[in-house]
């Protein structure tokens, strides 16, 4: 977690800067309002920021980027087109101008939160006794049932990994709005490489589809989403990566656990340590699986005695239709559809927490994009309102929560239903 919140001298600074502005006229009032806006959202006080990795849940990738640019409210978009009139600017009062200009370099200098995020204050990382943690590790390892003979392959040529700890350190100083995340995710190039991969994989992905009961175009994009239809997969060492977060400390017993885990896998004989490789969060192969997750939900698809996710087709569609599966994929049901709301619909009801029958939605004035009714199916739905409620909405089934097992990033979720249904040609 990051705060955001201005000490008390920040925000008596911030009080008198506003005052000061009261004194202008009033076009030149927007204006320098609208400036001084435009420079906290752009500081680091302003940027909402993203994590890289949000929830290390199934995947080691992206959760949630969405929302900001251009009057400034942390965690909401700068609104507004402001221009000053030109004949008011010219009488505009300099000696106060001045004197906000004063201000905002006060703001700056004694806000550490203008020039860094909480991340800064965090000791800088060293490498300085790595060698005595991975001593103590390989023993607990031991002591947990990895061999010797797959410890001394794993850590051979084993070094912590400063990237690593600052990729997990940063924080993306941007935001998306809910069109500029659909374009980047959904873009046309990729729903014609979805379909052109489906159609080249088709054998593969539906026996996956017809076993588990996920239909072949959703378990395409979820591979088109996460890894680029098998491309970017990563190239980090899996066991080296999650030796460093481990050794880090700030999250030392998870990435400790998904460690292990990896050390499992090795022992099982599904992979070659030196073949391991992931994101730099240690998320696995095209079908992106932590270890922990590879362990409760990969399966063996080409029936050849290993999961291979780094190179068998078979293994990955298989394993991500098992984790669908399981945790509630309905074989019958869509993930959801865009929507037309009224405008006086009481967003106390939205949410993707509140699920009503598509009936009675229908009866709160819910309807099609075009107009028209409700599809008439005994199904309970959720609408969710995206772009911090500004809309568009979206009605939104169980197969939805689904793909939120997956990644707890509502963005996410709409795009993997988007591009399926765009891959299907809905």
């Amino acid at each position: 977690m990051h705060s955001t919140t201005l000490p008390s001298l920040r925000i008596v600074v911030a009080f008198i800067a506003l005052r000061a502005l009261n004194k202008l006229p009033g076009c030149t009032c927007q204006y320098v309002s609208f400036c001084f806006a435009k420079f906290l959202a752009y500081s680091n006080y302003a940027k909402v920021r993203a994590r890289h990795l949000t929830s290390l849940n199934v995947w080691g990738g992206i959760s949630n980027i969405q929302n900001s640019k251009r009057v400034y409210q942390p965690g909401k978009a700068l609104t507004g087109n402001v221009k000053p009139n030109r004949h008011e600017a010219s009488k505009m009062n300099y000696r106060t101008i001045g004197t906000v200009a004063l201000i905002i370099g006060m703001l700056v200098t004694v806000s550490p939160a203008f020039g860094q995020t909480n991340t800064d204050e965090l000791p800088a990382f060293t490498t300085e006794g790595f060698d005595a943690w991975l001593a103590d590790f390989k023993k607990d390892a031991a002591s947990k049932g990895i061999s010797q003979s797959t410890l001394d392959v794993a850590f051979a040529n084993t070094q912590p990994i400063p990237k690593v700890i600052e990729y997990d350190r940063s924080q993306p100083e941007f935001k998306l709005t809910f069109e500029q995340y659909l374009q980047r995710v959904v873009p046309q190039s990729r729903i014609s490489e979805g379909r052109r991969k489906y159609a080249e994989n088709r054998a593969i992905i539906d026996a996956a589809a017809k076993k588990y009961g996920v239909p072949g175009h959703y378990l395409t994009a979820f591979w088109g989403i996460e890894t680029g239809f098998g491309r970017h997969t990563g190239g980090y060492s899996v066991v080296d990566s999650l030796a460093t977060l481990a050794f880090e400390g700030r999250r030392a017993e998870y990435f400790r656990t998904e460690l292990i885990n990896a050390l499992k896998i090795i022992d099982a004989g599904h992979i070659a340590p030196e073949k391991m490789e992931g994101s730099w969060a240690g998320a696995m192969g095209q079908a992106q699986f932590m270890p922990s997750t590879f362990l409760n939900y990969a399966r063996d698809g080409n029936e050849d005695g290993k999961i291979d996710l780094w190179g068998a087709k078979e293994d990955v569609f298989a394993s991500a239709a098992n984790y669908l599966s399981t945790v509630g994929w309905k074989a019958d049901e869509r993930w959801g559809r865009k929507v037309s709301i009224p405008s006086d619909l009481d967003k106390s009801v939205t949410g993707r927490e509140i699920r009503k029958p598509i009936s009675e939605w229908q009866k709160l004035g819910v309807r099609m994009p075009d107009g028209s009714s409700l599809p008439a199916a005994d199904m309970e739905a959720s609408i969710v309102i995206v772009n911090d409620g500004a809309g568009p909405a979206y009605m939104v089934y169980n197969n939805f929560h689904t793909i939120m097992h997956w990644n707890r990033s509502t963005y996410f979720a709409i795009a993997v239903g988007t591009l399926a249904d765009a891959i299907a040609a809905r």
